[in-house]
């Protein structure tokens, strides 16, 4: 969910209520609830997002607007993220010259390239950060851990 104060990003499991709040300003990162979010606010789906990355306009916000199911390991399905957006904290881009206007597209040129090229891979339910071999040797405690404390 997109409003010209912050982005809304959603939780798609059943029963979630949780909403990242991501203020465009401050660029503060927090977590509200559904119930939070305006109603005017324009809503569209993404599957994930990939970073923040600064530029000269500011920060910009990527998303993961579509997916390809590329494979399972242990009937976890495994996406490759196919499309991206990328999206501007800021509401304009009154604020720079006509250099940094240029500097500014030819970067957003440059991301779209790298964001186009093959090998953006995520799963929302199994570790790819660590080898199955590593995987093997850890805790129980670490096994027991959440994808994002790991």
């Amino acid at each position: 969910h997109t409003t010209p104060e912050k982005f809304y990003v959603e939780a798609c499991d059943d029963g979630a209520d949780d909403v990242l709040a991501i203020d465009r300003v401050s660029t503060e990162v927090t977590l509200t609830v559904k119930k939070d979010v305006p109603p005017s606010a324009v809503t569209r789906p993404i599957f994930g997002i990939l970073g923040t990355i600064r530029l000269v306009a500011g920060t910009y916000l990527i998303v993961i607007t579509k997916k390809k199911k590329v494979g399972e390991i242990f009937s976890h399905a495994i996406w490759k993220a196919t499309d991206f957006d990328i999206l501007s904290y800021k509401k304009t881009m009154l604020h720079l010259t006509d250099i940094q206007l240029q500097d500014n597209k030819v970067f957003l040129s440059m991301l779209n390239h790298v964001l186009s090229v093959d090998g953006f891979y995520f799963t929302t339910t199994y570790d790819l950060t660590h080898t199955l071999q590593r995987l093997a040797n850890t805790s129980p405690e670490f096994q027991e851990m959440s994808l994002l404390e790991r």
